[in-house]
């Protein structure tokens, strides 16, 4: 039973949860615009997104595509890849700055045939940041660098205020940017410099400067499954879904049956490989590897050696790597998990005790003399009684009683052959002497 329930629940992960994708259609006649938000931050969730919205632009024969944007930036990866798709398309591209546009943000607007923006908007700030929040290596930052210029020339605006957005080394005086800052540019500045061909108050507006006031308006929807991917697909939800899984399934292992904690940690996992495979990044391969290795672990408990077990692991971790398409993020966020893994463990055996699968494996019974367990033969009747050393204590040494040859050991101090011994103390096999002193004896003798 056990393990059908372990199958059941396995095979959900095979089951794609994919919603249906519908665009929201306006009014209209004549012409069509799509409307394609790009908002929050930039990550794989909204790459996938972005490149199902622009073909469905495509087929719907869109005859202008308006990206709404606001956003801090994100992933240098993600932002080439979905500049490289509005530079494919054949339709003709407005970068629309609701709020803010940095970073990858920016870049993003710079791929656009044309850029407008909202009165007190702003865009630029585009410095490469690591995961740790420090800036990028020289490497790195020469070759986005390159890529901002290179977007700015695409539409025959200025390349040094791209590098300027990226480059904190750069002067530029008529906007009174000095070294040491990176080049924000307000609507009026972008305006006047050529990075903003017009500012709008809203998106109407926006029509009638693109002669579009009476075409239909299409705009693409995050679909439920788009949502979840974008959450789950950014490196703190992997390490938090690694972390809940793992530990699910350790403290399976540490309970009879297939519970609640199995179940969680599956779901948690499942949602993890759910979210990449929405955001294109993984496929079933990726899936079938994963639940391949849980069999292993799974087996590893019936068959003995480790060898399966690693297999498993093996298996598991390669699983995740596909999937995230990222050996540092499945890196650090196996990290974290691992060691949250193995507190929770702790806690859990400390306040609930091991009663799970393992147990017919490992020998959990402890003998005792309080169980009647005896290893040996108890001579607490030696306590007391007199013997005498037929062999130098160094501290142990032999000790003969009435006959009987017995290993002794002393507290600690030396005693020479042919003294009086007397047994303090008998603890199992192990019984300690201490010398008698003539004139105590003598003293006891009167």
């Amino acid at each position: 039973m056990r393990i059908i329930r372990l199958i059941f629940f396995l095979g959900l992960l095979m089951i794609p949860l994919l919603t249906a994708i519908k665009p929201a259609a306006g009014e209209g006649d004549g012409k069509t615009v799509y409307i394609i938000p790009v908002q929050q931050e930039i990550e794989r969730g909204l790459e996938a997104f972005l490149e199902r919205s622009l073909n469905e632009a495509e087929k719907a024969g869109a005859d202008h595509i308006i990206f709404e944007i606001n956003t801090p930036g994100g992933r240098v990866d993600s932002a080439n890849k979905i500049a490289q798709q509005i530079r494919n398309t054949k339709i003709p591209t407005t970068a629309y700055i609701i709020k803010d546009a940095f970073s990858a943000g920016a870049y993003i607007a710079l791929n656009a045939n044309e850029i407008v923006m909202k009165p007190s908007t702003t865009m630029g700030s585009a410095a490469v940041i690591n995961a740790q929040g420090n800036t990028a290596g020289k490497k790195a930052e020469s070759a986005w660098v390159a890529e901002m210029e290179a977007a700015a020339e695409l539409n025959n605006r200025d390349p040094k205020y791209a590098r300027a957005m990226a480059d904190e080394e750069i002067e530029i005086k008529d906007l009174g940017l000095k070294k040491g800052k990176l080049l924000t540019l307000t609507a009026n500045q972008a305006l006047k410099v050529g990075y903003a061909e017009k500012i709008v108050n809203d998106r109407q507006e926006l029509l009638s400067y693109l002669k579009l006031d009476d075409a239909k308006v299409m705009e693409a929807n995050l679909s439920l499954a788009e949502k979840v991917a974008r959450v789950v697909t950014s490196p703190i939800a992997v390490a938090i879904l690694f972390s809940v899984g793992f530990l699910g399934l350790a403290i399976e292992l540490f309970t009879p049956g297939f519970g609640i904690a199995g179940t969680i940690g599956l779901l948690s996992l499942g949602l993890y490989f759910f979210g990449h495979m929405i955001a294109g990044l993984a496929g079933w391969e990726s899936v079938a590897l994963f639940v391949l290795g849980l069999v292993f672990l799974f087996l590893e408990i019936f068959v003995p050696g480790g060898i399966i077990g690693v297999l498993g692991v093996v298996a598991v971790i390669a699983s995740l790597v596909m999937a995230a398409g990222s050996v540092t993020t499945v890196a650090i966020s196996i990290g974290i998990a691992f060691v949250v893994t193995v507190v929770g463990s702790f806690f859990f055996l400390k306040y609930f005790g091991y009663r799970g699968p393992l147990r017919k494996l490992i020998l959990f019974d402890s003998t005792s003399t309080e169980k009647g367990y005896i290893s040996n033969d108890q001579r607490a009747d030696l306590t007391g009684r007199i013997a005498e050393a037929i062999t130098p204590l160094r501290p142990s040494g032999t000790a003969d009683l009435d006959g009987e040859y017995l290993d002794v050991v002393t507290e600690g101090s030396f005693i020479q052959k042919g003294k009086k011994l007397k047994i303090v103390k008998v603890q199992g096999s192990r019984i300690v002497v201490r010398e008698v002193k003539e004139d105590l004896s003598e003293k006891g003798g009167d």
